[in-house]
């Protein structure tokens, strides 16, 4: 259905302004992070990278950089072995409460983070530390995976359900075991979809501060987290204005990667 001229314009009006209210925000965010000034004003003065060598210099963020990079890396890793191996099973087999199944690993996305969070610290005090495992980035790590398994999940999934099983069942009427029929043909199916997801997964983590509120101990803190406890010292403010920046780049990097290989995935399974 055709829309009208006037249509057109209003729909472009209003993606703009939707833009505009996501991505200028974000982009004061990297203004600000050259203001020569302490304190936010506007317009700035002038532009500076002294502020960047101050927070490349600041151990704080270093270290939650790095500790940021492992709780990702981590919780990455669990959620593609539990998210593909759920996949191929919702995917490729039929079984009793398959549907369920597929509820239960889609869930923790859609619940709120806090109560998420709330569950994970209770459930952690009640049977890791009679065990003297404590609050910290292990638990951190099991905290980001329950939500980064749903990403490679519906990846993985959307993917094998455009691939036929054929594939597969070819490969063992050649002769070529479960492993092999997996390494040379199945993988190399799903291969794009299994870095798109990690990708998105690990993205998902790194920016993660609700869950990680409540499964961090007191010694572990992520870069989310410490922009956050920054965000109201008047003399870090400058430096909290980098480190977000950075952030902000660092996020884009894999989502965009990501994207690009859902859409030559799309593409190849439509040719």
């Amino acid at each position: 259905m055709p829309l009208s001229r006037s249509a057109r314009i209003a729909l472009r009006v209003a993606a703009a302004l939707g833009f505009a209210v996501i991505y200028v925000p974000l982009l004061l965010v990297l203004v600000n992070s050259l203001n020569p000034d302490r304190s936010a004003s506007w317009p700035p003065p002038g532009l500076t990278t002294r502020w960047w060598t101050v927070a490349w210099h600041s151990s704080g963020a270093r270290d939650a950089l790095w500790t940021s990079v492992k709780a990702g890396l981590g919780a990455t890793a669990i959620a593609l072995v539990l998210g593909t191996l759920a996949a191929f099973a919702v995917a490729r087999y039929r079984f009793f409460g398959r549907d369920a199944l597929s509820f239960v690993v889609v869930l923790p996305i859609a619940l709120p983070g806090i109560v998420t969070g709330i569950a994970l610290n209770s459930a952690f005090s009640t049977v890791l530390q009679p065990l003297g495992v404590g609050l910290g980035l292990f638990t951190v790590v099991v905290g980001h995976a329950t939500f980064c398994v749903v990403i490679v999940f519906n990846n993985v999934v959307a993917r094998l359900r455009r691939t036929s099983g054929s594939y597969e069942e070819a490969a063992a009427d050649l002769g070529a075991d479960t492993f092999r029929a997996f390494v040379d043909v199945t993988f190399p199916l799903v291969r794009s979809a299994l870095l798109a997801g990690g990708l998105l997964a690990f993205a998902l983590s790194f920016d993660e501060i609700v869950v990680t509120t409540f499964t961090a101990g007191p010694g572990v803190q992520t870069l989310p987290l410490w922009i956050f406890d920054n965000m109201t010292r008047p003399q870090q403010a400058p430096v909290v204005n980098v480190v977000a920046a950075v952030l902000v780049l660092l996020s884009v990097v894999p989502i965009y990667v990501a994207q690009r290989l859902s859409a030559d995935t799309a593409t190849a399974s439509r040719v």
